[in-house]
């Protein structure tokens, strides 16, 4: 046995897929095949079949949780003797590049959302807050955009801060994928949801400036539970170059695309630029970064070939 599985099997219940589904028991399947295509990603073979077997089981697994929780609010309120501001119960997805984070927490959303005690679910994701394109050159960080560094950390900690606190209206930056940078003028306005779903390469990080040992707020400080997506860095790989190869005659094709040069590439260049990325960014920024924060999550999500859930691992 590896030191990994030492580790997983001493912090997480293990749980093999017709396990898991066996959890999701009476809860009723609400999404219809045309809701599931909006919701799937580029190069994902998401069925309903994954929907019934692995998302059902998880939406009822938060519900009970989350139920528990306003249980307990509603004690110490009474005891107390105040009522506390709503305060969204906050879910973070974290994960490589191409496993598939944006899905599953669009699927989570769609599915959490059907749930009577807390209807209004937003989501938000991370990219927004990287900093704009013009301050990533200014820094010298294009190349590291995604990196820790590449991100304005301040903005992001004050906004989940401020979510956290129950603040009536706190707004978030949007990012365009279009034109591979923060748009300015428009931004997302959360207004008190019940459930918030913050998605993103960097929400299982820790703030620790190295520099001077000083451990600095950050996303995970404020979530209420935490879900890693996880695949074998060789699968993520042939995602990411699959992705790659149809977003050619996809986002790639538009004229206003920051990568519209990549339009015109074969497939042999096209796979060897796209390797090329994951092995100089998405590759190393995956073990530096990510990877290692995957223990830290209340539930790992294990992927197989075809993205399909192989594994649930559900912390002790």
């Amino acid at each position: 046995m590896t030191t990994e599985n030492k580790i997983h099997n001493a912090l997480y219940l293990a749980f093999q897929r017709s396990q898991w589904a066996e959890l999701r028991e009476s809860v009723p399947l609400t999404l219809v095949e045309s809701e599931l295509n909006k919701l799937r990603g580029i190069n994902e073979q998401l069925s309903l079949t994954e929907v019934t077997d692995i998302y059902l089981p998880l939406s009822r697994l938060l519900n009970l949780i989350i139920g528990a929780k306003q249980k307990r609010g509603l004690v110490l309120s009474k005891f107390l003797g105040r009522n506390p501001p709503k305060r969204p119960y906050i879910i973070s997805i974290a994960g490589s590049v191409a496993v598939g984070k944006s899905t599953t927490a669009r699927i989570l959303q769609a599915l959490l959302s059907q749930w009577s005690e807390h209807p209004k679910v937003d989501l938000v994701t991370t990219d927004g807050f990287l900093y704009p394109l013009a301050e990533l050159k200014r820094r010298g960080l294009l190349q590291r955009k995604g990196f820790p560094e590449s991100y304005d950390m301040k903005m992001l900690v004050k906004f989940i801060s401020q979510i956290k606190a129950g603040e009536p209206q706190v707004k978030a930056p949007i990012y365009s994928h279009l034109s591979y940078d923060r748009i300015m003028d428009k931004q997302q306005v959360i207004q008190q949801p019940d459930i918030l779903i913050i998605e993103g390469l960097n929400v299982l990080q820790t703030g620790q400036d190295a520099a001077v040992g000083i451990q600095q707020p950050f996303v995970s400080d404020f979530v209420d539970f935490s879900i890693y997506v996880d695949a074998e860095e060789k699968l993520l790989k042939k995602w990411y170059v699959d992705r790659f190869l149809q977003f050619r005659g996809g986002a790639f094709s538009d004229e206003k695309s920051y990568f519209h040069h990549y339009s015109k590439l074969g497939d042999d260049e096209a796979t060897s630029v796209a390797s090329n990325i994951w092995d100089s960014i998405n590759g190393p920024n995956l073990k530096l970064n990510i990877e290692p924060t995957r223990d830290r999550a209340h539930l790992i999500l294990q992927k197989g070939k075809d993205h399909l859930m192989s594994q649930v691992l559900l912390r002790k």
